[in-house]
């Protein structure tokens, strides 16, 4: 799954470097593999501003604006959540590309009654995407790094598709 990862990572950040663009990353059950991954890659610098793991509401309301009347009505691990997550970091961090996840890893569902394995992904900048994405497995591991595949490609299709 690492390696997988490695090329998934690699060919994003080509594409951005190629592009002089930069991406921020705000995820939540994939608990930090996302900005793990694009990291990873040497010379992140030039397109990775930041991010965070997005896991609660304490750390949302430190680690970005006030969302104010724009989630009202609003679940996480919702398709507008991951939206606006998406928006949200990559307008406070100034970057291109926003890219986001929001969902439940396992081995148990999440408050909302969504089952193990689900998440919504989202891209935002010159082209939008989202999507959410079931696993049907219930391996808080397993569902962590195919939540971190899929949001990689995700961004990949926004960048070479736009």
């Amino acid at each position: 799954m690492v390696d997988d990862l490695t090329e998934y990572s690699s060919v994003v950040a080509e594409l951005l470097k190629s592009r002089g663009e930069t991406v921020a990353v705000a995820e939540s059950s994939a608990g930090g593999l996302i900005s793990a991954s694009l990291l990873s890659i040497p010379g992140a610098s030039a397109y990775f501003l930041g991010g965070g793991v997005i896991y609660t509401l304490a750390a949302r309301n430190s680690l970005l604006p006030d969302g104010g009347n724009a989630l009202k009505g609003i679940r996480s691990a919702s398709e507008p959540y991951a939206s606006w997550l998406s928006t949200s970091i990559r307008d406070h961090l100034g970057s291109t590309w926003g890219l986001a996840e929001t969902g439940a890893s396992g081995p148990d569902g999440n408050r909302y009654g969504d089952k193990p394995g689900h998440t919504c992904l989202a891209v935002s900048g010159p082209a939008e995407q989202i999507c959410t994405l079931e696993t049907a497995k219930n391996g808080r591991q397993h569902n962590m790094w195919e939540f971190t595949r899929a949001a990689l490609l995700l961004l990949e299709k926004a960048i070479r598709f736009r």
